[in-house]
C-alpha cells in the first residue's frame, strides 16, 4: 500500500474510529422460521460478524460460530511476545460471555464437509448443521515448499504454541548466533508484520539481551519491503539487519535448520541457529472444501462479501480475494459490512451502495516504539472493486508505542466484548 507522512494524527485517528462504516439495516421481518446465519471461524473477522448480527438483527435471526477452539489468541500484538512485553495469556480470548451477551450459539468443532444445495454443514464432531445464510471467516492456511517439522522451524504467524516455540528458540541464542526469518510472497496475512517482528527480534537480541555479534537475515520473496518502506528500511539500518530481497526459499531442513533459496538466479543456502520460516499463504482449507475459491483466495462481491461462485455463502477476512489488506482490523471492518448485507438481504432491503473498510496497523520496531499505517478503502462503481480512498502513516515514536495499546485495546473490545 502507497503511504505518505504529510498526514496529521487527527487523521490517522479518525481512519481507525472502529465503528461501522456502513448504515445500520432494520432487523429482519418476522417470519415463520427464524432465518439461521452459522459463521465459521472465530476470529477477527468471524467473532465481530456474529456479534453485529445479533446487534443490528436481534432476535429477528439466530447466528451460531463454528471454532474449533475455545481460546483465540490475537496475532495482533503476538510479535511482542518474542521480546517478553507480552505473552500469548494476555492475547488470548475466551468467548463464553461473548456469546451469552450476545445470543450467539458456540459450537467448538471443524467443518468436514459443506452441501450447498442442502445448506448443511457436517461437522468433525460427527454433528450436522443447517444453515440459511453461510459466512466463511477461516484465515490463512500455508503453501509450505516441503514438509518439515514445524515445532523446529517454526512460522509463529498463527498466534499461540508457536508463538511461544519461537520465542524460546529465540531467548536459547548466544551471542554471535544467527536469526534468519522468511517473508512470504504477497498477498499474506498482515503485511507489516514480518518486517515489525526483524526490527522486534534485533532490538531484543541488540539491547535487552545485550549481544553485539548476532545476525539477523531477512529473506523477503518480495521485490522489495512492501509497506512502511521507508520506516523499516531505516530501522534495518539502525539495527545491521541483513535484508536480500527477491529471495526464493526451494527447500527447508528442519534437522540441520538450513533454508535453501534462490536470489538472483543463484541458489544458495543459508544455516541458522534461528531459522523462522513464514510460508506463502493461501485461504483455509474450507474455502476449498466448499468449493467457493478462485486460484488460492475466494472472489466476493464488495457489496456484500456474498461468494460470486455460490449465492448464500459470504467470505470474510483473509480468505478473501478484493485486493485489501490480509489483517485483523479490516476484518473487523469487513465483517460490519457483511453482517449489514446479510440482514439487508433477509429483510428484502437494497444493499448499501458506498461500503467503505478501514485498515489499519501500529508496528513495534523496539521495545519503546512503535510506528503505524492506516487506509481507508471504498467501493468504486465503475470496477466494482474497492480502492485505496486514502493512506497514511507514521514514524517510530515513543508517543505512537502508547498509542498502539490504545487502538488495540479498542480493537479486542469491538470484537470479543
Amino acid at each position: 500500500m502507497k503511504t505518505t507522512n504529510s498526514n496529521s494524527r487527527r487523521d490517522f485517528m479518525k481512519f481507525v474510529g472502529l465503528s461501522s462504516l456502513v448504515a445500520i439495516t432494520p432487523t429482519v421481518s418476522s417470519a415463520a422460521t427464524i432465518p439461521h446465519i452459522v459463521v465459521v471461524g472465530g476470529g477477527f473477522a468471524g467473532a465481530t460478524c456474529a456479534k453485529y448480527l445479533k446487534m443490528w438483527g436481534g432476535s429477528s435471526v439466530d447466528v451460531t460460530i463454528i471454532e474449533p477452539n475455545a481460546t483465540y489468541v490475537s496475532p495482533i500484538l503476538s510479535n511482542l511476545v518474542l521480546n517478553g512485553q507480552k505473552t500469548t495469556s494476555n492475547l488470548s480470548f475466551t468467548y463464553g460471555s461473548y456469546s451469552s451477551k450476545y445470543g450467539i450459539n458456540m459450537v467448538h468443532s471443524t467443518v468436514n464437509a459443506v452441501d450447498k444445495t442442502n445448506q448443511s454443514l457436517t461437522l468433525a464432531n460427527g454433528n450436522s448443521v443447517k444453515y440459511d445464510k453461510l459466512v466463511l471467516a477461516p484465515g490463512i492456511d500455508f503453501i509450505k515448499t516441503n514438509e518439515y517439522d514445524i515445532a523446529k522451524i517454526p512460522h509463529a504467524w498463527k498466534a499461540g504454541e508457536q508463538t511461544n516455540l519461537l520465542k524460546a528458540q529465540i531467548d536459547a541464542m548466544k551471542d554471535g548466533d544467527t536469526f534468519t526469518m522468511t517473508i512470504p510472497a504477497a498477498p499474506y496475512r498482515c503485511p507489516p508484520g514480518p518486517y515489525e517482528r526483524a526490527c522486534v527480534v534485533a532490538d531484543y537480541l541488540k539491547n535487552t539481551k545485550g549481544y553485539s555479534n548476532c545476525k539477523v537475515v531477512v529473506l523477503d520473496a518480495n521485490a522489495k519491503i512492501i509497506v512502511e518502506e521507508e520506516t523499516f528500511a531505516t530501522t534495518f539500518a539502525n539495527y545491521g539487519v541483513d535484508y536480500r530481497p527477491s529471495t526464493t526459499v526451494t527447500h527447508v531442513d528442519d534437522t540441520t535448520k538450513t533454508v535453501s533459496y534462490t536470489e538472483g538466479g543463484t541458489s544458495k543456502t543459508l544455516s541458522s541457529t534461528v531459522l523462522n520460516v513464514i510460508p506463502n499463504q493461501k485461504a483455509a482449507p474450507i474455502i476449498f472444501t466448499a468449493g467457493v475459491n478462485s486460484g488460492n483466495w475466494a472472489p466476493i462481491n464488495p457489496l456484500s462479501y456474498e461468494s460470486v461462485v455460490a449465492s448464500g455463502i459470504y467470505i470474510i477476512g483473509d480468505s478473501q480475494a478484493t485486493g485489501q489488506p490480509k489483517a485483523g482490523h479490516i476484518g473487523n471492518s469487513e465483517a460490519k459490512v457483511c453482517a449489514d448485507a446479510i440482514l439487508r438481504t433477509l429483510s428484502g432491503v437494497a444493499l448499501y451502495a458506498s461500503p467503505k473498510t478501514n485498515s489499519a496497523c501500529y508496528s513495534p520496531t523496539s521495545a519503546t516504539e512503535a510506528s503505524w499505517l492506516t487506509g481507508v478503502f471504498k467501493y468504486d462503481t465503475g470496477t466494482q472493486t474497492m480502492v485505496a480512498a486514502n493512506t497514511a502513516a507514521g514514524g517510530p515514536s515513543t508517543s505512537n508505542y502508547g498509542k498502539m495499546f490504545l487502538w488495540s485495546g479498542n480493537l479486542f473490545a469491538d470484537t470479543f466484548s
